[in-house]
């Protein structure tokens, strides 16, 4: 029987990000997909113009109905939290299915380069700390490990392999078992860094950077994670098989006219195999 994955995050109308994006990869990869829209996006977030439509509503009447059907899931993945009651709603649900035994995957999304997103206010990283601390496994960027553990941002130096050590373990302290923490800047090189609670092992992986920028890579490379985690790879095994398929698909996309769309994913998800 199919592992069945619930995906929390928002859908966007035009472009493949978050939902639009992680869908067509963890459904390629063999599971069963179900989804639970925070908010509904008129397009990407990288065009001049966007309207986000609030689906607190939508959640807080669904869950109770889907708890009464006795809906069941393997894994929960959250993404982008549209505001303080849905993140509260989202936290109790995920708690609740962690106590069943249900794996919960946390992307702590609401920072990058050094700043809050546009409209994002202080107090979610409050509220991202609720849900990291259910995790068994979270993948944040290093702007939001650093907002989550009150670590200072240093984007120019980055962190000594020490300091990234620390920084680890800062998001562990939170409660979250397993960590990853992409665009990090560790000893003046791009690295993916992480914690497996499996096997009780630190990981640092080099980042192959291609100078190209495509929203929605961030969701590609937690479906391929998560895909391979729940097949009980080892996480930094799972992280480098994210990295490389993202890597590809950049490359595969780089002269693409309007990269705001972001990655056309189902025209290639045979770089996934």
């Amino acid at each position: 029987m199919e592992d069945q994955i619930l995906l929390i995050n928002d859908m966007c109308g035009y472009g493949k990000v978050a939902l639009a994006a992680m869908l067509p990869v963890l459904t390629h990869m063999g599971y069963r997909i179900h989804n639970l829209p925070t908010a509904l996006v008129s397009d990407t977030l990288n065009y001049p113009k966007f309207y986000i439509h609030d689906c607190t509503e939508y959640v807080r009447n669904t869950l109770p109905i889907w708890d009464e059907l006795g809906f069941s899931f393997d894994a929960i993945s959250t993404g982008f939290i549209q505001s303080e009651e849905e993140s509260r709603i989202i936290a109790d649900f995920c708690e609740r299915h962690a106590a069943k035994g249900t794996r919960i995957f946390v992307d702590p999304i609401m920072a990058d380069h050094g700043r809050l997103y546009a409209g994002i206010p202080q107090t979610t990283v409050k509220l991202m700390r609720r849900l990291v601390s259910l995790a068994d496994c979270t993948v944040p960027n290093y702007t939001e490990a650093c907002l989550l553990t009150d670590t200072p941002i240093d984007l120019e130096r980055g962190m000594s392999q020490s300091d990234a050590v620390g920084l680890v373990d800062g998001v562990r302290d939170l409660g979250a078992k397993s960590v990853v923490i992409t665009s990090a800047l560790v000893e003046g090189r791009p690295m993916v860094i992480g914690y497996d609670h499996r096997n009780k092992k630190y990981f640092s992986l080099p980042i192959k950077m291609v100078p190209v920028y495509f929203p929605g890579t961030g969701d590609i490379f937690s479906s391929v994670l998560i895909g391979h985690v729940m097949r009980d790879m080892p996480l930094d095994e799972a992280t480098s098989r994210a990295m490389e398929a993202v890597r590809k698909l950049i490359v595969r996309n780089q002269y693409q006219d309007d990269k705001s769309r972001g990655i056309p994913i189902e025209t290639c998800l045979d770089a996934l195999d």
